[in-house]
Order: structure tokens, then sequence, then C-alpha cells
């Protein structure tokens, strides 16, 4: 997965789409859209671990001056909180298959690194601070995912563009898709 990702987000990629074969078009797209798809869920744990961070920061927030706070009134919302991410739907497309697909290795590492579920399971024990740096590492660390799925879609509308233009100007034929 590692080396897909690099290949598909290489400046060259592309290259000449008019020059390639349907198979190889076809199979480009399928890859890209393989690779988007464990994106897209990885882009979801991230968020899920966002929304954990950002309520412990807001329960904070609202304690009252006795030190009156309420962790298991955070863990009772967890599931809505996982539920309804509130965070901008990023390119607007749902992915092409509904799953996991493969998770980036190195990806996935570097969120483990800024925060493991298992830190997330006692937010109230990580210090201000921390969680503050967390909260900003996992915001940059979404963006960076958010641009990574925006060039696989680019890559995945220039194939199509392709395609459909093959098949407008009769270089296709619906026959070749049985081929």
């Amino acid at each position: 997965m590692r080396e897909t990702l690099r290949t598909i987000t290489a400046d060259g990629y592309l290259g000449d789409l008019t020059a390639l074969e349907m198979r190889e078009l076809r199979a480009r797209r399928a890859t890209c859209q393989d690779v988007e798809t464990g994106l897209s869920y990885l882009r979801r744990m991230v968020q899920g671990r966002l929304d954990v961070a950002e309520a412990e920061r807001a329960r904070r927030a609202d304690r009252t001056p006795t030190g009156d706070d309420d962790l298991e009134d955070l863990i009772a919302r967890l599931p809505e909180l996982l539920a309804h991410s509130t965070r901008s739907p990023g390119v607007g497309r749902l992915p092409s298959a509904m799953g996991t697909g493969d998770i980036d290795e190195d990806l996935a590492d570097e969120l483990d690194d800024i925060v493991t579920t298992s830190h997330l399971s006692a937010p109230d024990e990580l210090e201000d601070g921390e969680l503050a740096a967390v909260v900003t590492s996992l915001e940059a660390f979404e963006r960076r995912v958010s641009d990574l799925r925006r060039q696989l879609f680019d890559r995945i509308d220039a194939i199509e563009a392709e395609l459909t233009r093959r098949y407008k100007t009769g270089e296709a034929s619906v026959d070749s898709l049985l081929s």
C-alpha cells in the first residue's frame, strides 16, 4: 500500500492517458479508487479521535468552579460524538466502495503517533497542553489526508474523462467492457 500511494500521487502517474489501453485505464482507475477507500476510512478514524479530543476540551471548559465534571457523561456520549462528525465532508464524494480498504501503514503509524485509541479511552488523564497538541496535530493530519484524497479524485476524474471521451468519439464501445 505504501508504494501504491506514492506511485499514484507522483507527478508522472497519469502520463499520456490517450496512449494507454482501455484495460490499463480501468486498472488505474480501480487502483485509485481502492486507495481512496482506504484514505476515506483513515480520515473517518482521524475524525473520530478528533471528536473525542474536542469533546474532552469542551467538557473541561464547562467544569464548575467546584471541579465537578462528568467524565461518565463524555463516555456515554461517545456513540453520538462518533456518529455525527461536525467537520466538512472533504471533497463531497462518497467513496466508491464502502469499507475500510487498505490503509497506508505509514499514515496509520503517524496517526497512532499523534494519539492512540488507548489514550482517548482515558482523555481526562491528558494534561491540557497535551490535549491541545493532540487536537492541533489531528486537525493538521486530517487536512493532509483530505489533500491526498483530493489528489486521488483528480486522478480518477482525469481517467474517467479519458474513458468518457473514448466512448463519445467511438474509440471505445460498450462491447469493450466485456473484453
